[in-house]
Parts: C-alpha cells; sequence; structure tokens
C-alpha cells in the first residue's frame, strides 16, 4: 500500500501571495521599502527565497537593511549570503526577523533591540488632528524633501549621517515614486518634525517619524500619524515601533502581535 504524503503549507513559500497572512505582507513591505530607497540612489537590492535586502552603499540610516522572509534551515549559510551583500558598502547595515536568532555577535553585529511590530485595521474612523498652531504638510519638492532629511537626522538622531549632504539618505528620485509620501510638521514656519509613509503588498506602514529635541512632548508624533493615516483609509497599516513611540500607537488603534529582532552590523562610514 502506497501512502501519500501531503505537503503543508508553512505560509513562507516564495509563490504564496503577500496576502496570505498580515505578518508576510509586512516582511515583503518594509523590503520594499528598503530597495525602494537603494534604487533612487542607486544603490543594490538582493532578493532569495529566505531574505530580502537592500544597500545604498553609503550611511542612510535604516534602508541598509536585510529582512528575512521565512525561517532559515541554515543560519550561518543566509548570514554568509547577507554579509557578503553588505561587504564594500559604507554605513551601518541593519538585520530584520520575525524569528529568534542565533547569538549573532560572534560574527561581528551588535543587537540593538527587540521593536514590537503593530497593526492597525482600514482608518476609516481615523481620529481628528488635535487643535495646535501646528501645520502639517506634504513634502512636494527637493528643497522640501532636503528640510525633511535635516530633520529626520538631527531628530531621530541618526548620528552617522550628522554631516551628510542633502540627498544622501533620501535622494530626490523618491518624489517620483507614488507609493511613498513624505510630510513635515513646522511650527511658526520652522520644519521640526518628519515623517513617512509607504503603501505596497497590500499594506500601508507609517514608515518613519522623527522630531528635533526642542520641538517634542507636543504631540507632533500623533498629528503627523494622523495625517498619514488619513492618507490612506483604505489599508491595513504595519510597522515595527520603538517601546517609546508604542503607547501613542497603541492610542491610535494599533495593536502588536509580535516582536522583531533587530541586529547592526558597523561599516565604515566612508570609504
Amino acid at each position: 500500500m502506497t501512502v501519500k504524503t501531503e505537503r503543508l503549507t508553512t505560509g513562507w513559500e516564495p509563490e504564496l501571495p503577500a496576502a496570505d497572512t498580515l505578518l508576510r505582507q509586512y516582511l515583503l513591505h518594509t523590503s520594499e521599502l528598503n530597495a525602494t530607497f537603494a534604487r533612487a540612489a542607486g544603490g543594490r537590492t538582493l532578493e532569495t527565497a529566505a531574505v530580502a535586502a537592500a544597500d545604498l552603499r553609503r550611511p542612510s540610516g535604516y534602508w541598509n537593511a536585510a529582512t528575512l522572509l521565512q525561517p532559515p534551515d541554515d543560519w550561518d549559510g543566509t548570514l554568509d549570503v547577507v554579509e557578503s551583500f553588505f561587504d564594500g558598502g559604507t554605513g551601518e547595515a541593519v538585520f530584520w526577523s520575525p524569528w529568534p536568532t542565533p547569538d549573532l555577535r560572534r560574527r561581528g553585529w551588535r543587537l540593538s533591540g527587540h521593536p514590537p511590530l503593530l497593526v492597525r485595521s482600514p482608518a476609516r474612523d481615523v481620529p481628528p488632528p488635535a487643535t495646535s498652531t501646528v501645520d502639517v504638510r506634504e513634502v512636494e519638492s527637493e528643497p522640501e524633501l532636503a528640510a525633511w532629511e535635516r530633520v529626520a537626522i538631527d531628530g531621530y538622531p541618526l548620528r552617522e549621517l550628522a554631516d551628510a549632504p542633502p540627498g544622501t539618505m533620501a535622494d530626490p528620485a523618491l518624489l517620483d515614486d507614488s507609493r511613498l509620501s513624505f510630510w513635515l510638521a513646522y511650527i511658526d514656519g520652522q520644519p521640526v518634525s518628519a515623517a513617512a509613509a509607504f503603501v505596497a503588498h497590500g499594506v500601508g506602514s507609517l514608515a518613519f517619524g522623527a522630531t528635533l529635541p526642542a520641538a517634542r512632548r507636543r504631540g507632533l508624533w500623533r498629528q503627523l500619524a494622523v495625517a498619514r493615516m488619513a492618507a490612506v483609509p483604505d489599508h491595513w497599516l504595519v510597522g515595527a515601533f520603538s517601546d517609546f513611540s508604542r503607547p501613542g500607537a497603541e492610542a491610535l488603534g494599533f495593536v502588536p502581535i509580535v516582536r522583531l529582532t533587530l541586529w547592526v552590523r558597523p561599516r565604515p562610514a566612508h570609504q
């Protein structure tokens, strides 16, 4: 008698649709976000069944990044591919995993933390923005994008980009990508808070947020979040938040589903 062995879906097969699970959508979404920044800057991208990676080959904050797309059968082999891809570039590289990882310090990585992944259902019930003197605008020009980039660098802060010229982190070519939007909050005519949003693989994300130290504790993060949510009302929103920003996200209806693991790999600041 022949016994047939049924092939059971794991949820991580490359041929599965992105929408098989919300976590799969997030992994493909964030990988495409990184690749979008890299392609605009003339950088490099990589995608295998196990991992996707992007490298601007210059300091870029979190855009020089690798993301696991499935649990590796061979951690060392997967990491060999990731590290080989990042060799020769400049600026720190990061490695994201939704699954527990081995201790990568022996391979030269530094553990950055375990940011929570939060999700929110389509935002038809977007809270109204708070009444204030803050002016929130979408970025539409290269000078505005340069201002956005400087607020992002100084507000986060992204120290390896402290002296970077405009376009190092956010190339002006990104303004031509309809999936991506940049936002600035102004007080007294001065940009003080920067944020971004992105839509890909059926979901959206609050892709970045930073506020200058002197303007914090004034509700800017919330106002920029509400503006971005209102811009994509028909999409689930997904994103990795810090524990600092998590309470604000949960107050807007985001729900935590898993903690990610984030590793950082030092690379030279300059070639």
